[in-house]
């Protein structure tokens, strides 16, 4: 079964539906507010100052959402994301750990304090600290992904 997110064609970057999936299940998976009240979709998409990325349930996931944090922290356009699987964004040698990291979320919900070496589209090498990970479960209970939130990263 694939989910609505499963299509690359969709731009999420605005869109109230994402927006509440992503708030709605880090509020009740981590039990903290991703956004201040008043923040919506263009401010998270445009302005937020940390990196939110989020990938689809496919067996290979391909990123679906990048704000502009996270496009200038990879140096991936919108459009270069969203059709980039998502293992991409940590070399081979570090893709066993990421992905150690993202079967801890499918069985915890979500892992919190976590830091990896990632890889940008320039081949620069950076930490990323302090990362919240965690499923994008809707109200009905269905997986539809996970997000990543970061906001400390530093040069390899």
């Amino acid at each position: 079964m694939t989910s609505t997110y499963d299509n690359h064609a969709l731009d999420l970057t605005n869109d109230p539906d994402f927006f509440s999936l992503l708030t709605g299940s880090y509020q009740r998976i981590v039990g903290r507010h991703l956004v201040e009240e008043g923040q919506g979709p263009d401010w998270l998409y445009n302005h937020a100052p940390f990196v939110v990325l989020a990938h689809n349930t496919l067996p290979d996931p391909r990123f679906i959402y990048a704000n502009r944090t996270a496009q200038t922290c990879f140096e991936y356009s919108w459009d270069e994301f969203i059709l980039l699987p998502s293992r991409l964004s940590a070399e081979q040698p570090d893709r066993a750990e990421r992905q150690r990291l993202l079967d801890a979320v499918t069985r915890d919900g979500f892992v919190d304090n976590a830091r990896g070496v990632r890889i940008a589209k320039s081949g620069r090498r950076f930490w990323i600290e302090n990362v919240t990970v965690w499923q994008l479960i809707d109200q009905a209970g269905k997986r539809l992904g996970q997000a990543a939130i970061f906001s400390s990263w530093r040069d390899a």
